[in-house]
């Protein structure tokens, strides 16, 4: 886990890359309990829906965001705070990078603020969000 004292404002996260599979994608959404079809029927995502591939979740996309901020923080940081919006639709087939940087620190309380993203690997960002940790000092 990162100590407050070593850390600098615009200090990245370190990046996860994340390639969702037709049986991910399905095992996500059952035990979500989210049964639209976007999500795991090609034929009817394409035809009715007039996507280009089945959907990726935008759930899933902001539970890899929390996933970067905990493995970032370890077992000895807290995540106060977590908001992000689905902005853009990630399609299967392709590969999601999360990640972020440190905005600010307030040393007072030994927190950080951070940026968070998930973006195709062209640079296009599909759920821009945010957080605030709590670090040891």
């Amino acid at each position: 886990m990162p100590r407050l004292s070593e850390l600098n404002t615009g200090d990245a996260l370190p990046k996860r890359r994340h390639t969702p599979t037709n049986v991910s994608l399905f095992l996500y959404n059952a035990a979500i309990w989210n049964a639209h079809r976007i999500h795991y029927d090609e034929v009817y995502t394409k035809e009715v829906e007039r996507h280009p591939a089945i959907v990726v979740d935008g759930p899933l996309q902001g539970d890899w965001l929390t996933q970067t901020v905990l493995n970032w923080l370890g077992e000895d940081g807290v995540l106060v705070e977590l908001e992000y919006s689905n902005r853009r639709t990630g399609y299967l087939g392709e590969t999601l990078v999360s990640g972020g940087r440190i905005e600010a620190i307030r040393p007072e309380t030994s927190e950080a603020e951070l940026s968070l993203f998930v973006r195709k690997e062209s640079g296009e960002v599909t759920v821009p969000g945010r957080a605030l940790v709590r670090l040891n000092r």
